[in-house]
């Protein structure tokens, strides 16, 4: 009976991991539909707005009593909330959704491999690497800035893990990252309601705005508490290694993106560095590139 319980509650983890990495993806796609009208700009303010809409109330962070030592990366994490939302759109405006979310995917993949020095990890960066050459190789057509932003959303999901990692020890829960999510709200609110009253955006246009905060934040947020509760946490960044497939498939049904052969290669290879990454032998390594690949 217990077996059997057991086994449930793996499935039901795996099938909350997935959901939510897919939930993810579509938010990210419905976010792109409201570019031609509000901007990326525009759509992170929404989103940021709705996640805090959504996770203040629940959570009910206490601000008043956090200290100085406790507000200063709170701080620093509201700035990388917007610039980790911001880039991944204008890179997703520019480059797709798939290759912009692969590319992003590099930072925590960058934080598990530095987290766990070996040969084995050396082989793991020297893999993405090549699918990142692959991803940006030099051709007429090649957008450099969309990479570059990309690549700059991977910095900021790093600096997300690290400052979560330092936020987890000295506020209990998740409040502090509720705090942030907060702040970055208040950041975006002026920016947001400018390009709301400049554009005037019809009610299609806003929905999608709101459905990428819904679906790209605050369902995989409950849908990955779930999941981390039921499965392991290295199965967990084995599942989240999926998002650049997910991205790469949402991209091409919703939104009519195509992907060449070499650009497949590049995101299968990244793939293939972050699924390594978490199959590392030793447990020191698997725990630290499971932490990053999971936070």
């Amino acid at each position: 009976m217990a077996k059997t319980e057991q086994a449930d509650g793996r499935t039901s983890g795996i099938a909350a991991a997935l959901g939510g990495a897919v939930s993810n993806q579509l938010g990210a796609a419905s976010g792109s539909l409201a570019f031609p009208v509000i901007g990326p700009v525009g759509v992170v303010a929404v989103r940021q707005l709705v996640a805090a809409a959504i996770l203040l109330p629940v959570v009910r962070p206490r601000v008043r009593s956090l200290t100085r030592a406790q507000w200063w990366p709170v701080l620093l994490l509201a700035l990388v909330f917007g610039s980790m939302n911001l880039t991944l759109y204008l890179s997703i405006e520019r480059i797709g959704l798939g290759l912009a979310v692969t590319l992003e995917f590099c930072g925590p993949l960058a934080v598990a491999l530095l987290g766990s020095r070996t040969r084995t990890t050396a082989i793991c960066a020297l893999i993405a690497a090549a699918g990142v050459i692959a991803i940006s190789r030099p051709q007429p057509t090649t957008d450099y800035v969309g990479i570059g932003l990309g690549l700059v959303a991977a910095c900021s999901w790093a600096a997300y893990i690290l400052l979560n990692r330092t936020i987890g020890s000295r506020i209990p829960g998740i409040q502090g990252t509720a705090t942030a999510t907060g702040v970055s709200a208040v950041l975006f609110l002026p920016i947001g309601a400018w390009i709301l009253f400049s554009t005037r955006p019809d009610a299609s246009t806003v929905l999608y705005a709101v459905g990428a905060g819904v679906l790209a934040s605050a369902v995989p947020f409950v849908a990955d508490v779930f999941a981390l509760r039921r499965i392991p946490a290295n199965l967990f960044g084995i599942l989240m290694s999926l998002n650049p497939v997910l991205a790469a498939v949402i991209g091409a049904i919703l939104l009519h993106e195509e992907l060449g052969t070499i650009e497949s290669v590049g995101i299968a290879l990244i793939i293939t560095a972050n699924t390594a990454a978490l199959l590392l032998p030793g447990r020191a390594s698997r725990a630290a590139a499971a932490e990053a690949l999971s936070v």
